[in-house]
């Protein structure tokens, strides 16, 4: 390309970047062309758009308006790539060129279709030579292009008809993947459902829920803002408003109407902080210029599709701070330097001139064409340059000559039509190309295999970065790279939820506008912003109202660290120590009148009854255990079985001796203890047989409770219903023996030992029925040791303190005194004397004085009271007297 025909590109750049008004308003044909062996049609938006003409009277071409620095640098991108590869050896080797026909879309559909009608025509004659091709019409190989996906629909559909192959640098719209209806069509570029799903990672990762879009009308807007809705939808994003440009840049009126509603949809959802835009360059510098127009200070976070990510002139430096982030999404790029220096690097040459005819249309215009001017402007280009969608279309040049290389390896191409446009396609839709070292293919929708960069603008002295590369897209995963994206923006409809409550949506609000409701008992969540609540497993676990995590129930049983647990335990060892004191002390006095009244060794026996009583307490303590269970009733139930059959043996004893006498040979002591043991021993064995108690655990609320069930509540109480009835037996025979003589009378002590056990376990029977929990045990424990404890209190420690302290009354003399004093009182003071005949006289004060079990030293008394003969005088003899009873 010649310099003069680069000045006056970059002398019209700056005028109509600032206002079209200084265009010219006719009508202008196409741009660049070159010949070759084989052309390709080149659609680039050099103007923004055509004047909306004032009336329709017959059809016209429109009237370019709005230079765009953008579509200038595109095709010049595209110029530098094909110059490249024809002076590779990729072609030279093969004697072939590419040629080129660059024509204006103007941004608008219906000039995009017009310049295609120059690529699908064919005045060329089959004699002629290429380097004459500008003399004749010759049809395009492939076409590159367009830039918006609006327009690459509408030509892929003209190009459909001879299956010209169109391979687009910038068109996303997802449609276009559709190969059966658009077969002819490639891109070097991802679709925007890859630039969506982008999206929305980057808004998922960072927790942006609540969000807006703006979008344009067209093609490509419609598309992006279908497939960021339903991506969005399925990442639990919401879209609170979703407003639309319209498609044109020149209607200004129409315009600034768009505008002023998006600030006031703004302005009214405050709470939306990130703005996710698919709008063109113009629009967004509008709305910008409108936000700052009216000081709005709510900065926000915009997230800019390939559409204007790399568009610097959006905004100024002085601006972005003010309007708040911008986090753009551009296309994968290479290194372009080449091409800068390409730009650098060009020089006057008139004769190419002719090649544009836009040119020379603004030619006369420049009056100054001075070097300097030159070198200003070819900076502002360079700086101006999009390095991806150079590099996009550099991608596209080479895939067509790595195309054409392959298919002219076999044949002769030297010749005009020698590859028909068909031909090419499938050779470029199949093949591997490389660039730099790596290699690229389209997939089978024609899709290249790129990513996305996600840049932070930044602002950099007087200008705007827009390729400040803070996270990379990768398409073959659908992943985003670790974002260096560090910005304290928040973009939430409602707050977040915490752990312990969970997300309630009213009826036709948006998921994501909620309260947050605390998890019920038993239920948590474990997580920010969760939809529910999960439950606890109910056996183990349990969690409080609002929890973040359940916890696991405690094991609860009377355990040994407890503190009534340990004085219980501590009054069992006590009465244990207590025992065998008294043991001792009875063995001592083995031979004393106390002791053998009180039925010698049946008090050792008693006193062994009560050790296993006190030791059955223990096993109600601790963690229960199966073994534990059994032993702890058996235990008791036979010890103190044994403990009340001695005491019925001992109130049985005296009865028989004073108002039983014909019955005394059938007193077999250690018979009748071995009977009534026998018997709770059949009792107990078949509770263990049939109703075993066993360890069970109650599942609480927030505890696990551990103790043991009795199997059988109906064998619970035989057993234990056996004891009272011995127990109610020991106490009528306690009564009726209330009056018999002082030093054998323990019926008072009998009969409150009796009496305290029976309403021990009476009141035991609503307290055991009424309670639950880890006190359970207790409350047998607790009557044990009240049983044992009226035993030792009410039968042992009298005799222990005559032992101590009333030693004279140990003495069989005083026991024979106090029989004698007994039998000789007067019947008028024992009116209640029940007694037969046989004991009336001296006769049977003779008798009775035989009975070797009632009378301790029974020689002696026989010695010093045993009369020698019958007195000669009979008088009537006092009965003898049960006022008291005899203690065991």
């Amino acid at each position: 390309m010649s310099y003069l025909m680069i000045l006056i590109l970059l002398r019209l750049l700056p005028a109509t970047e600032q206002t079209s008004d200084v265009l010219p308003k006719e009508t202008r044909p196409a741009g660049f062309s070159a010949p070759g062996n084989f052309m390709i049609g080149g659609l680039f938006p050099i103007h923004k758009g055509v004047e909306k003409p004032t009336h329709l009277s017959q059809p016209q071409d429109s009237t370019c308006i709005g230079f765009s620095t953008a579509g200038v640098i595109q095709s010049l991108a595209m110029i530098h790539a094909i110059e490249t590869v024809n002076g590779s050896p990729l072609l030279a080797r093969l004697g072939v060129t590419l040629g080129y026909k660059i024509h204006d879309t103007c941004s608008d559909v219906t000039t995009a279709l017009r310049a295609t009608d120059d690529f699908t025509q064919d005045h060329c004659s089959s004699t002629m030579d290429f380097t004459t091709v500008d003399k004749c019409s010759q049809p395009s190989t492939a076409v590159i292009g367009a830039y918006y996906s609006e327009m690459s629909i509408a030509v892929a559909r003209e190009l459909n008809l001879e299956l010209i192959p169109q391979v687009s640098y910038a068109s996303t719209a997802d449609i276009l993947s559709d190969k059966s209806r658009f077969p002819a069509f490639s891109r070097t570029v991802p679709s925007d459902m890859h630039q969506t799903s982008a999206m929305v990672k980057l808004l998922q990762e960072n927790k942006w829920t609540w969000v807006g879009v703006v979008t344009t009308d067209g093609d490509y807007g419609r598309s992006a803002l279908d497939s960021f809705l339903s991506q969005a939808f399925q990442a639990g994003i919401c879209v609170a408003f979703k407003e639309i440009f319209p498609d044109s840049v020149t209607n200004t009126k129409k315009l600034q109407f768009a505008v002023s509603r998006i600030i006031q949809t703004l302005h009214t959802n405050t709470k939306v902080r990130v703005v996710v835009s698919f709008a063109k360059p113009e629009h967004m510098s509008r709305l910008f210029r409108g936000l700052l127009d009216q000081s709005d200070t709510n900065r926000r976070l915009w997230v800019a599709s390939d559409n204007w990510s790399t568009s610097p002139k959006v905004v100024t430096h002085e601006e972005l701070y003010r309007i708040g982030w911008v986090v753009g999404f551009s296309f994968e790029s290479r290194d372009v330097t080449p091409f800068k220096e390409f730009l650098k690097n060009l020089e006057f040459d008139s004769a190419a001139q002719k090649n544009s005819s836009f040119l020379k249309e603004f030619y006369s215009t420049f009056t100054n064409n001075s070097k300097e001017q030159v070198s200003m402007t070819t900076e502002n280009l360079i700086t101006s340059t999009d390095a991806g969608n150079v590099f996009s279309i550099q991608m596209a040049v080479n895939a067509i000559a790595q195309a054409v290389a392959k298919l002219c390896s076999n044949r002769n191409c030297t010749t005009p039509g020698a590859i028909q446009p068909w031909e090419l396609l499938p050779e470029l839709r199949n093949s591997t190309y490389e660039m730099d070292g790596t290699s690229y293919t389209f997939d089978e929708n024609g899709d290249v295999n790129l990513g996305y960069q996600i840049s932070l603008w930044s602002a950099t002295g007087q200008s705007v970065q827009t390729l400040n590369v803070v996270s990379l897209y990768h398409q073959q995963n659908s992943s985003l790279t670790s974002a260096n994206l560090k910005l304290s923006v928040t973009s939430k409809c409602s707050n977040s939820c915490n752990p312990g409550q969970f997300k309630k949506s009213a009826e036709g609000q948006h998921t994501c506008c909620y309260d947050c409701i605390e998890c019920a008992e038993n239920q948590f969540s474990n997580g920010t912003d969760m939809d529910q609540c999960y439950s606890c497993n109910n056996i183990l676990e349990w969690a409080e109202p609002g929890s973040s995590t359940c916890k696991p129930k405690a094991l609860e049983f009377f355990s040994w660290n407890d503190g009534f647990a340990m004085f219980l335990l501590t009054l069992a060892a006590l009465g244990v120590a207590v025992v065998f004191l008294m043991s001792f002390l009875f063995l001592w006095h083995r031979d004393s009148p106390v002791v053998k009244a009180a039925g010698g060794p049946l008090c050792q026996l008693i006193l062994f009854s009560l050790v296993g009583s006190f030791v059955s307490s223990v096993f109600f303590v601790g963690k229960p255990t199966d073994i534990q269970c059994k032993v702890r009733q058996v235990l008791y139930s036979l010890s103190f079985t044994l403990c009340v059959s001695c005491i019925l043996v001992k109130s049985l004893k005296i009865l028989l001796a004073f108002q039983m006498k014909p019955l005394s040979r059938l007193y077999k002591p250690y018979i009748i203890v071995c009977f009534c043991v026998l018997v709770q021993g059949a009792n107990c064995t078949w509770w263990l047989i049939l109703f075993s108690p066993h360890k069970t655990s109650v599942i609480n609320t927030n505890t696990i409770l551990e103790e043991c069930h009795e199997g059988s509540y109906v064998a619970f109480g035989s057993v234990f219903g056996y004891i009272a009835l011995l127990a109610l037996v020991c106490f009528i025979f306690a009564f009726r023996g209330r009056k018999l003589p002082e030093k054998y009378n323990e019926a008072k002590f009998i009969t409150f030992g009796m009496l305290v056990y029976l309403m021990a376990w009476v009141i035991f029977i609503p307290v055991y029925v009424t309670t639950a929990g880890k006190y359970l045990p207790a409350v047998e424990m607790v009557v044990i040791l009240i049983s044992n404890y009226a035993i030792l209190c009410c039968h042992f420690f009298p005799k222990c303190y005559a032992f101590i302290f009333r030693r004279m009354y140990n003495t069989r003399a005083d026991f024979m005194r106090n029989v004698y004093e007994y039998s000789t009182k007067g019947a008028s003071s024992l009116g209640d004397l029940i007694l037969p005949e046989v004991y009336k006289s001296a006769e049977n004060l003779y008798t009775v004085s035989k009975l070797p079990h009632l009378f301790p030293g029974s020689t002696e008394f026989k010695q010093r009271w045993e009369p020698t003969a019958p007195p000669a005088r009979t008088q009537e003899k006092p009965k003898l007297s049960l006022k008291r009873t005899l203690s065991i």
